[in-house]
């Protein structure tokens, strides 16, 4: 038996936090009854089950890492038809989806799959699951303003967790920096920085938890091995069950 928002994340449905909105707007039935409990529990063996007029069976798992370049939106659907990171996958035959976001001018890092349980890992605040960013600034960070960074800085939502920020270089006016947080609030660097003083010129993300960019060029993308997913999963899954 499994519960119903952890078996639409495994067919690729969406992320259990996503499958979980779904399943409560009534768009699930199991056995003809529509269902609207996510804790539901179901026999994959036994039970239909169907997302709107869709049979759900699992899919072949996929891991995908990409280089999302500026002027992408990190989303599935775009209302203003601007291009979309799914737009640059070609050939992929099963549905992912990213896990977390890029803002429209940022670019770097990007990671996509369908294991809805690894995706929740992933992105949940509470695993802690680091991310390491390059920004560009158009001056170099006071020492008191470091430390502010470095401490938690106030936002309009409440002040930040902990981070790592270290210079990196300056020339020609501008600096380069490097940032690592664990957090994934709404264009949340860019907002710090400016908490402290200082406008991001451009952002780039490398790393996300064990995941790094590589060499990877923008709109490239690389599909990770199984080998590769394996200990992906290890990593991530078996470091943080303990904070689940």
């Amino acid at each position: 038996m499994e519960r119903l928002h952890k078996f639409l994340a495994r067919c690729g449905a969406a992320s259990r936090r996503e499958c979980e909105k779904i399943i409560s707007q009534g768009r699930v039935r199991v056995n003809g009854k529509t269902i609207i409990e996510p804790g539901f529990t179901v026999d994959p063996e036994k039970d239909k089950i169907f997302l709107d007029e869709k049979i759900l069976k699992p899919e072949e798992k996929i891991y995908i890492i990409l280089f999302k370049p500026r002027g992408c939106v990190s989303t599935v659907k775009d209302p203003q038809n601007r291009l979309k990171v799914i737009d640059l996958l070609k050939g992929i035959k099963q549905r992912v989806y990213p896990v977390g976001r890029l803002d429209y001018d940022s670019e770097g890092l990007l990671f996509l799959t369908n294991d809805g349980e690894l995706a929740n890992f992933m992105i949940h605040p509470r695993y802690e699951v680091e991310k390491v960013y390059l920004a560009v600034l158009d001056n170099i960070p006071g020492k008191n303003d470091l430390e502010r960074l470095q401490r938690g800085i106030m936002l309009d939502d409440g002040k930040t967790s902990p981070s790592r920020v270290k210079v990196i270089n300056e020339a020609a006016g501008k600096v380069l920096v490097e940032i690592r947080i664990h957090e994934g609030r709404k264009h949340q660097v860019k907002r710090m920085f400016e908490a402290a003083g200082r406008k991001v010129l451009n952002l780039k993300r490398v790393k996300m938890g064990p995941l790094e960019l590589g060499r990877l060029k923008p709109g490239e993308y690389k599909i990770l091995s199984e080998k590769e997913a394996e200990e992906l999963k290890k990593g991530i899954m078996d470091e943080h069950k303990g904070k689940a």
